[in-house]
């Protein structure tokens, strides 16, 4: 991949395993299989590859600042030996990506009935799969308020 080159970048925020079982229509009819549920974002745009090391070290420095100020002793950069972090900085290609468009996706089990969505999404829940469960559950209301 080249500078100025389209990409397609996906974000996974949650999947899951969708039994049959969980249906209840399943158990009147049996006609329901398997399936995966899932929420993502698509991202699409062009690249610039990043490979100098100014760039990357800037970069890097920014994102550990950010994700260790949580920490009691946050780590730097500063505390590992410089010819150990320019091997390392020198082993990282920094991607930016212009965004052009950006389309979330989420299959919830949107073509089952009401009721079998709710179960479905009640049944996550209880295993602690509340990202998608949750969502499952906000569908079945949408669907519900359409009729």
């Amino acid at each position: 991949m080249a500078t100025g080159d389209e990409v397609l970048v996906v974000f996974r925020a949650a999947d899951a395993y969708i039994s049959p079982q969980w249906y209840p229509s399943k158990h009147e009819f049996h006609k329901q299989v398997p399936t995966w549920n899932y929420l993502v974002a698509h991202a699409y745009g062009r690249i610039t590859v990043h490979d100098d090391e100014r760039y990357v070290r800037r970069n890097v420095a920014r994102l550990t600042h950010r994700h260790e100020a949580t920490q009691p002793v946050p780590w730097k950069m500063g505390d590992a030996p410089r010819d150990f972090i320019a091997a390392m900085v020198k082993a990282i290609v920094g991607l930016e990506i212009e965004i052009t468009r950006l389309v979330g996706k989420a299959k919830l089990s949107q073509n089952k009935e009401a009721r079998d969505i709710h179960n479905a999404g009640e049944m996550l829940i209880a295993q602690g799969d509340r990202r998608v469960g949750q969502a499952m559950l906000a569908a079945t209301t949408r669907k519900s308020e359409r009729g």
